[in-house]
Order: structure tokens, then sequence, then C-alpha cells
């Protein structure tokens, strides 16, 4: 089987195969990046460096191929198109393995006790705060829950309390109080203990 197509002196991997890679690459690179920035937002800076050393890898093999050929425009494309989707499949993998908590701040429009006991049979640990709107007296619910949870959280509103307005915020660190289990796969690595107290 002929692969002379493979070679650098081929038109197919000057003007498809190289630009495709470089396109993969820019891809894998930023995807890359977008998770270790939101690491290192989030706190975890044992996973952080070493995502941060396959991302520089992959991207000087790409702009190493980018310098070989400079007068070659369809390359630029390929990078910038590249670091486009990087950074949308980075965003979309976030979402998908929802790292770290988030507080929600939910003002019900009318009474909140059904919707307060729905949370604390789902163990949402709750704050209520009474306070004043617009149209009158209204209550405030606080909760801090894993990214994980939120789209269950919106069902217990919506079914519970439609139409309520809530916001929600990301918190970088969550200490003490009522909260479900993370998975394990969002626990912060220690580093061992290199000396013991003295007794």
């Amino acid at each position: 089987m002929d692969f002379s197509f493979l070679t650098g002196d081929s038109a197919i991997f000057t003007w498809i195969i190289l630009p495709l890679l470089i396109f993969l690459s820019r891809i894998a690179d930023q995807s890359i990046g977008t998770l270790r920035l939101i690491f290192v937002s989030k706190g975890y800076k044992y996973i952080a460096p070493i995502l941060g050393f396959f991302e520089v890898i992959i991207w000087l093999l790409a702009v190493t191929q980018i310098f070989k050929q400079l007068d070659n425009f369809y390359y630029y494309i390929a990078y910038g198109a590249g670091f486009a989707a990087g950074n949308y499949l980075g965003m979309v993998l976030e979402e998908r393995i929802s790292l770290g908590s988030v507080v929600v701040r939910i003002i019900p429009r009318k009474d909140t006790s059904k919707l307060v006991e729905a949370m604390k049979l789902k163990n949402y640990g709750i704050t209520l705060m009474d306070a004043i709107g617009s149209r009158g007296p209204v209550q405030i619910i606080f909760t801090i829950i894993p990214r994980k949870l939120i789209k269950e959280l919106a069902g217990l509103i919506n079914e519970y309390n439609p139409n309520a307005f809530y916001s929600i915020e990301e918190v970088k660190n969550v200490s003490h109080g009522i909260s479900q289990p993370p998975s394990p796969i969002l626990k912060k690595p220690k580093m061992p203990q290199l000396w013991r107290r003295s007794k």
C-alpha cells in the first residue's frame, strides 16, 4: 500500500492532513487550558500544573509546524479554528464534570413551607431569612450545593414554587454546614504528612 501522501512532500499532507492535525492539537491544548484555569480558580492546585504541562507540550507541537510553513494560510485558519473550538469544548467538559459548589439564593413567590420541607428531605442545608421586597415581605432561602445538583434543585423549585426567583453563584471553598457528600473525583488531593506531631 502506498503511504507517500503521509510525507511532508505530499500535497495532501501539506494542505489537508497537517492543517487537520494542527486544528485537532489546538482543540486539545485549548480544552486542557480552559480546564486548567477552572481548576486554578476552584483551588485544585495539584491538578492544574499537570494539565499545564500537557497543554504547553501540545501547543509547542502545533506552533512548530506553523513556523515551518509560514506561507501556508490554511495553517493559520486551522490554528484559529482549533483555538475557538477548544475554548468551547473546555467549557462543555467543565459543565459535564460539574466541579465545585455553588450558592443558590431563592426568593419564592408564595408560601415556602413545602419547598423547604422538600429540600430538607433531600438533605439540602438551608438558611431562611426574612426580607422586604418591592411588593412586601418575602423569605429568602440560601443553600450551598455541589454544581451537579443544580438541575435537581431547579426541579424542586419549579415543582413546589413555580416562577420563584433564584440566583446561582460560584463558591470557592465550603467549610462545615449540612451538605451532600461530594463525588470522590471532586475531592482535592492532600499532601502527605511529612512529620508527626510530638506527643
